[in-house]
């Protein structure tokens, strides 16, 4: 799969689970998921290059809850345990402070 296909499948499952996701110019950090007013929103660094922008999507679907009630292809399902795997105290999108 490549790259812009990646990230699609993984905006479209973000939508899914009821995770606004926004698309903004950040300055290349990749972007992440916070939660505003209760609500989880991830926001995709347009300025990042796409593996970066892959890469934090990637985290912060691993750090929703819900992600485990629905299919995700394989190899993104292992790229999200990789990813607990390295950072196994990190903690989930419901254990966030509320802004």
């Amino acid at each position: 799969m490549d790259a812009t296909t990646q990230l699609d499948t993984i905006l479209r499952l973000f939508e899914q689970l009821g995770v606004e996701v926004r698309q903004e110019r950040l300055g290349g950090s990749g972007g992440g998921m916070c939660r505003i007013r209760g609500r989880r929103v991830v926001f995709v660094d347009l300025d990042a290059d796409a593996a970066t922008r892959i890469d934090r999507c990637v985290e912060a679907l691993a750090a929703v809850p819900e992600a485990a009630t629905i299919y995700i292809a394989p190899d993104l399902r292992e790229q999200m345990d990789r990813i607990r795997w390295v950072l196994p105290n990190k903690p989930t999108s419901d254990d966030a402070p509320m802004t």
